[in-house]
């Protein structure tokens, strides 16, 4: 976002914590709004948000060591309310004043995992939350400590491996926990967190999606001018969320385009035809390309060469229906914050490069369009609420993620459009049954995976030879670590006795039982 249309906000400065985004997190949760710089972009990222506070994040380096990461001395200048989390809290007494001592000396092994701090004196962060006596659980992992705070501190909690486990200059407002308030693990730490945000900084928590798409659509106005914005649609909320922001800010101005490539789930192309065209009325250009990808995909058993010939002749068509209409000054985007994220290193040095399916790869800089990008801001449930507030359904705004190659990498081995038709049938019902259930919402994804076995079964008097059908379903936060969803024997039974029964091409029903990792949540 540019400064004239920031809203109040919290500046997150980054020093490679791997739990920095829940940071952020918690900070939106208590209404406010929050950026990640890492320590090397926070100056630059300081004048251009004015923050009215600053956090500093944990880190996986010790203060102690040579050349780890140090705050611009400036933001401790700002007169800006301050709270450094453990490594936060190391880095911020040693740049005061204070010293920061290894965790390999003596006896001392550092504190990991479940602590119990006692809370010795009133301090602002602690207001209506915690009083002077108390016992509160929380989560540390450190291995340096402070050992002696600089000038201006006073410790208000201690546990038994941190003596300074909070620490305070109320004049200053600058704050340090020794623990991670950020983390589940800390009961209360959300509300810490909303105390330093609402009563320390003085932020009225009134952040909202209704806020964010008025500020987006200004912004999408001014950057667009009289342009023309073409984006491509996959079917996904994140895509689909984006382009009907950008058709809310400019109208006509946007086309969108659909591409077909026969890899989609059941009916998928005409719930996106039904919604765009009739309830949006976005202009909507749809591609029937299914025997050209199959054509393709004939023979290719390799699961990355699948991708990548998926993701070229996605470019392809693209780029020849873009050519059609006539061309455009913008490309639109899903992109989303933990892309942005992961984007940049902390440490300031090469990127790390996002997951080609967050994007139309490589498509700009060969159509010569800028990006446009709206929900660069956002975490993927904040791009939900954001949908409920553009008025999409519900089915589509709490649909299961859905990979970009499409059934291909959910069929091991050749790809056809006989295995397709059979995948998107099977996997259609499943899913019906899911939703039968309830369960639906309680699952991060499920989906079936047509296996390239086939096995010996008995429809009637006759023998069968046919395909063998995986079911997968996974709870998850993020994504990136998954637990099996426990479903009951019965309702497996049932999912499996509709598919054999309804779906002409499968015998065998099994159950993965896999979690994430060993496995990954897909099959390919």
């Amino acid at each position: 976002m540019d400064s004239a249309t920031l809203p109040d906000s919290i500046l997150i400065v980054d020093f490679g914590s791997q739990v920095t985004q829940l940071i952020a997190r918690r900070v939106r949760e208590a209404g406010a709004y929050s950026e990640i710089a890492p320590f090397t972009q926070a100056e630059e990222a300081f004048h251009r948000l004015q923050p009215k506070g600053i956090i500093l994040s944990g880190s996986p380096a010790g203060v102690p060591e040579e050349g780890s990461p140090r705050a611009p001395q400036m933001l401790f200048e700002a007169g800006l309310p301050i709270l450094g989390i453990c490594y936060g809290q190391q880095v911020m007494s040693h740049q005061l004043g204070g010293r920061v001592e290894a965790g390999n000396q003596g006896e001392w092994e550092g504190e990991f995992g479940r602590a119990f701090l006692t809370v010795t004196q009133d301090c602002a962060l602690f207001d209506g939350l915690w009083q002077v006596g108390e016992r509160h659980q929380v989560w540390m992992s450190h291995g340096d400590k402070v050992t002696q705070f600089a000038p201006g501190f006073e410790i208000v909690a201690t546990s038994d491996g941190a003596p300074f486990a909070v620490i305070a200059d109320e004049e200053r407002k600058f704050y340090g926990t020794q623990f991670h308030p950020e983390v589940v693990h800390t009961p209360d730490g959300g509300k810490l967190i909303a105390n330093f945000v609402h009563r320390v900084c003085g932020l009225a928590g009134d952040w909202t999606m209704a806020a964010y798409r008025e500020t987006k659509i200004a912004q999408i106005r001014e950057q667009v001018g009289s342009g023309r914005v073409i984006c491509g649609l996959s079917g996904g909320v994140d895509s689909s969320v984006a382009a009907i922001l950008i058709h809310e800010a400019i109208g006509d101005q946007l086309t969108c385009v659909f591409v077909d490539h026969g890899l989609l789930r059941l009916n998928e192309r005409e719930q996106v035809e039904r919604m765009f065209r009739d309830h949006y009325n976005i202009p909507l250009v749809v591609v029937d390309a299914e025997a050209r990808f199959m054509a393709g995909l004939e023979g290719v058993t390799d699961p990355e060469k699948k991708r990548k010939f998926i993701g070229g002749e996605f470019i392809n068509v693209f780029e020849e229906e873009a050519r059609k209409i006539g061309g455009a000054d913008f490309l639109a985007q899903g992109t989303l914050y933990p892309d942005v994220i992961e984007s940049v290193s902390f440490t300031g040095g090469p990127s790390v490069t996002i997951k080609s399916h967050h994007n139309v790869g490589g498509l700009p800089e060969r159509m010569n369009m800028a990006l446009v990008e709206p929900l660069r801001e956002l975490f993927k449930d904040e791009v939900r609420e954001l949908g409920r507030e553009l008025g999409l359904p519900e089915i589509f705004v709490g649909r299961h993620p859905f990979p970009g190659p499409g059934l291909a990498i959910r069929i091991p081995g050749a790809v056809d459009k006989e295995r397709c038709d059979i995948l998107r049938k099977a996997d259609a019902v499943y899913l019906e049954e899911i939703r039968n259930a309830g369960l639906y919402d309680a699952i991060w994804q499920a989906f079936a995976v047509l296996l390239p076995v086939r096995t010996v079964g008995v429809m009637g008097d006759y023998r069968t030879y046919d395909h063998v059908l995986a079911l997968r379903a996974v709870t998850s936060t993020d994504g990136m670590t998954a637990d099996v969803y426990p479903f009951d024997s019965a309702f497996l039974s049932r999912v499996a006795t509709r598919i054999v029964n309804e779906v002409k091409g499968v015998n065998r029903v099994v159950y993965d039982y896999t979690s994430k990792p060993p496995g990954t949540i897909e099959w390919e």
